[in-house]
């Protein structure tokens, strides 16, 4: 019986002391989130006393507006995911998500008016390049477009457009279910304003066309060492899409052209007749 007794107690004991430690526990959560909910929001009063002082600067400065992007990433603050997201499920009146509030009109503005540049740019050179457009392009022309203006709002308050800030445009479509996507082409970055995925021989080929300007079907047979079916099946499907010209003068084997290329060759009087 004296042992049971001890074993009972040692239950017992056992028992209060799990109890204390979920106490503890749920004590130090409570702690932690109360400290935790003060820190945010001391958080959240200091990046708005910042970006209201520095709200000018930070549309008219591209390097600062992509130190002050870079900071709201590397924080967790995806400000504008966030406005992009509210507004497409139907936002009214004075509401706005979390960030949006915090940072006012002036950042979530500019990229979201930048995005629609952006639109602009890649529905009036598709029929050139197929929907496929170098990120450094889209930017040479907006800042064109921009200078052109003249006192508009982008030259008035742009100041000058960074391609990360064409990339950053570019984000804030994703949460509207929009085709428009960033691709990468060897190392440089590309916006793709059709739905169709580029399988890997179709990114080989266009990655090797940026040496030139062109490709043959027989380059690619002896520089990647493909077989002709390959090499011709890849460089008609782009032909297709209208991502690739067909020079057909060339004097015996078809070139394919980037058209991008084609066309800044005409205008620098490259490419005569």
């Amino acid at each position: 019986m004296s042992r049971k007794g001890v074993g009972l107690a040692a239950f017992d004991r056992s028992r209060l002391t799990s109890a204390s430690y979920a106490n503890h526990g749920t004590t130090l959560r409570t702690t932690n989130a109360q400290a935790l909910e003060t820190q945010l929001s001391v958080f959240r009063s200091l990046l708005q006393q910042f970006a209201q002082q520095h709200g000018k600067e930070i549309r008219s400065n591209p390097s600062f507006r992509a130190q002050f992007a870079r900071m709201c990433t590397a924080i967790g603050v995806d400000f504008l995911a966030a406005s992009a997201s509210h507004e497409g499920s139907g936002g009214k009146g004075g509401e706005s998500s979390i960030w949006g509030q915090l940072l006012g009109r002036t950042v979530n503005d500019f990229y979201f008016e930048l995005a629609v540049k952006v639109v602009e740019v890649c529905s009036d050179t598709r029929g050139e390049n197929g929907g496929l457009i170098e990120v450094r392009k889209v930017r040479e022309l907006l800042q064109v477009r921009q200078e052109k203006q003249m006192g508009g709002p982008g030259q008035k308050e742009g100041g000058g457009l960074t391609e990360d800030d064409v990339l950053r445009a570019v984000g804030t479509l994703k949460p509207l279910g929009s085709a428009y996507s960033i691709v990468r082409v060897g190392s440089k970055p590309y916006i793709r304003s059709v739905p169709k995925e580029l399988n890997t021989d179709q990114s080989a080929v266009l990655e090797a066309v940026q040496v030139l300007g062109y490709v043959s079907v027989s380059m690619l047979m002896v520089n990647l060492k493909w077989a002709r079916a390959r090499a011709k099946t890849a460089v008609e499907d782009l032909v297709g899409e209208g991502m690739l010209w067909v020079d057909k003068q060339a004097g015996g084997e078809w070139d394919y052209w980037s058209p991008g290329f084609m066309l800044e060759g005409q205008d620098g009087g490259g490419f005569g007749g």
